[in-house]
């Protein structure tokens, strides 16, 4: 049903905040890389080097220097870039990516009860392949959020030990990105 299930066989992600961190998570047990750095001059070659080590690499459409978050930025990165997908903040640019052949990963913030009534409205509207959830320390919200959504649930953000991983998938989420490199391996 959603394409992106299939993709995860270790329900770690690694969200890489900096080039540096590139390397560990091409050696780490990871599959899939969240890719929240870079900038037009090198994120190609970024990539590039994820995918050739078998990883499926999103980038995040907000934070590549020089490559706006438009639909132009987008259609850019679809074109020369070649990621697995993007994640965005923004619905329209979940939507322009699916129609350019990426897969699509919503992040909204779940900062109070409105959030997550809001979050819903507007995955059922840019219709992601996944939903990353932040923080992702908040089992009880994760587990809501898989009963209001059919969409797979990746809970991210503030996630700083193995025990919140695990109560995050127990809580239903597909997977959980984390940016601290201990917990890729």
């Amino acid at each position: 049903m959603y394409p992106i299930v299939d993709l995860v066989e270790h329900q770690t992600i690694a969200a890489v905040q900096s080039e540096a961190d590139v390397d560990d998570a091409i050696k780490s047990d990871v599959n899939i890389v969240f890719l929240l750095t870079g900038s037009i001059f090198n994120v190609k070659e970024l990539v590039d080097r994820i995918k050739q080590a078998g990883k499926g690499v999103f980038l995040h459409m907000e934070f590549i220097e020089g490559i706006a978050p438009d639909k132009s930025g987008v259609a850019y990165v679809a074109q020369y870039i070649a990621p697995t997908g993007i994640i965005s903040t923004r619905s329209n640019l979940i939507r322009v990516a699916k129609e350019m052949g990426l897969m699509a990963i919503q992040r909204i913030f779940l900062i109070d009860r409105n959030a997550v009534i809001k979050g819903i409205k507007v995955v059922e509207q840019s219709m992601p392949d996944a939903v990353e959830v932040m923080p992702g320390v908040m089992p009880r919200v994760i587990q809501e959020m898989t009963g209001l959504t059919p969409l797979p649930i990746i809970a991210g953000g503030l996630v700083g030990t193995k025990q919140e991983i695990d109560d995050a998938l127990a809580a239903g989420a597909l997977a959980v990105s984390v940016g601290t490199k201990d917990l890729w391996f």
